[in-house]
């Protein structure tokens, strides 16, 4: 008898164990949080990442498609904090940058 063995598909280091979504494209990004520590990732989970970071920051790599940082930064400010929780969202802290500053507008 063969026994099939699954592992799961290889993700960047950006990606939250909990985060079901795959990558989306090569390793881009470094995202560091406010002590420094820091992740390599694609532009999907760095976003992601950042999103859900205090304090966080985006560099790219060397060899990362011209604007991988800015565009993580950018899809990183309208997307709520550890996103792929399904719960309802009330405190500032879990909605996203963009979210708050139009709740400020008001």
């Amino acid at each position: 008898m063969v026994v099939s063995v699954r592992h799961p598909a290889r993700r960047c280091a950006a990606a939250h164990p909990d985060d079901p979504t795959p990558c989306t494209g090569p390793l881009a990004v470094t995202v560091l949080d406010a002590t420094g520590a820091g992740a390599d990732g694609c532009e999907h989970h760095g976003a992601r990442l950042l999103a859900s970071l205090d304090r966080g920051r985006v560099h790219a790599l060397p060899n990362a498609p011209a604007g991988a940082a800015l565009r993580t930064f950018r899809a990183a400010d309208t997307i709520r904090p550890f996103c792929w929780i399904d719960a309802p969202r009330t405190d500032p802290t879990q909605l996203s940058r963009a979210e708050n500053r139009a709740r400020d507008d008001r």
